[in-house]
């Protein structure tokens, strides 16, 4: 998809920024709205459709939160969250309510512009009906088996909701905390043991995992080449 056929929807209270980030985007080729409201915002989402909608969280009245939530009831459409609350029980509220990313305040601009890529380009629906490669393993999710050397390696229910996330995400940092929502897992711990099971199913060497790999004090990603 061209960015010149994309359409962003931008809500932000503040003109300054909303204005600043309407010129911006406008300049990389997309088509932009605006709203400074959640009034604004759902009316304009009855008229128009959108590939993706940037957040401010802190607004008068209805906060993002409570837009993102009542948004994505009716409409499947990627939201990045714009707040000045950085911290990590935040983030994790934003993603509950149905965030498909969060950025805080201030940000870089070509920041943004890189996420809003990441999540056009992955906001295509995995397909459950095909196979996916991970380097020498192959991934059927309906029959939850994960081919690898001729071996079948069965996965369970947890694993295959994991599965499906990064693999629509590849390159992707996911934490404990996000694995945990995914998966119905709480317990770090079980996270942990879970990530060793997958890396045993995809990987030739688990012990130096070549495509699932921690990000230390972060979380963890899937490389597909």
């Amino acid at each position: 998809m061209e960015n010149s056929k994309i359409h962003i929807l931008v809500v932000d209270d503040d003109d300054g920024i909303r204005n600043l980030l309407k010129d911006y985007l406008f300049n990389n080729n997309y088509i932009v709205s605006t709203a400074e409201n959640g009034d604004q915002a759902k009316k304009k989402l009855e008229y128009f459709k959108f590939d993706i909608i940037i957040l401010d969280v802190m607004m008068p009245g209805k906060d993002g939160y409570e837009l993102t939530k009542e948004i994505k009831k009716n409409i499947n459409v990627p939201i990045i969250l714009l707040t000045a609350k950085g911290e990590v029980e935040n983030r994790i509220k934003g993603l509950e309510f149905g965030a498909n990313d969060y950025l805080g305040k201030p940000f870089e601009p070509k920041e943004l512009l890189l996420r809003i890529k990441n999540i056009i380009a992955n906001s295509k629906k995995l397909d459950l009906n095909i196979g996916h490669l991970v380097g020498k393993a192959e991934i059927n999710l309906n029959k939850m088996i994960i081919k690898l050397e001729k071996k079948n390696n069965k996965i369970n229910n947890s694993e295959k909701k994991v599965l499906v996330e990064m693999l629509s995400n590849p390159g992707k940092t996911f934490s404990r905390e996000e694995i945990g929502k995914i998966s119905g897992i709480s317990q770090e711990r079980s996270i942990d043991v879970m990530i060793t099971r997958l890396r045993q199913k995809l990987e030739i060497n688990p012990k130096n995992p070549k495509y699932l790999q921690t990000i230390r004090g972060s979380g963890y990603v899937l490389w597909i080449e």
